[in-house]
């Protein structure tokens, strides 16, 4: 048993030995990227907005509205019912009133608001 070992030693040390040496590893490059000019060029990219806040307001004729306050502070997203579809409503500038086409309206960004929504005039609402 003992005259294997010396055996099993060398054969290990051939097996390293046979190992890469090389440090450096070997860089293969592809083709050119053929749009790397017009991406140099591009004008920056703008994320959209994310939700600043989330809102449940109670109106004065007891419906439920749902508002997100996007973090533009000049966009508003408007549900009539939890989950539904929402209307987006837009701002001239942050503070200014929301709107949007078809007579949506959304006045403030605070927990007293007032909003007007289509077939039904403006209505005070609360969270």
């Amino acid at each position: 048993m003992k005259s294997y070992i010396p055996l099993i030693a060398a054969a290990s040390l051939g097996l390293l030995s046979a190992c890469n040496q090389n440090d450096e590893p070997e860089v293969v490059g592809g083709p050119r990227d053929p749009m790397a000019a017009e991406l140099a060029n591009a004008a920056p990219v703008e994320l959209p907005p994310s939700v600043k806040a989330n809102k449940q307001f109670r109106c004065k004729d007891n419906s439920l509205l749902f508002v997100d306050y996007m973090s533009d502070d000049k966009t508003a997203l408007l549900r009539t019912e939890k989950g539904g579809a929402a209307t987006t409503l837009k701002a001239a500038e942050a503070g200014q009133p929301f709107t949007a086409e078809g007579g949506y309206t959304i006045d403030g960004a605070g927990d007293k608001v007032t909003i007007t929504v289509p077939g039904k005039s403006a209505q005070a609402c609360h969270v």
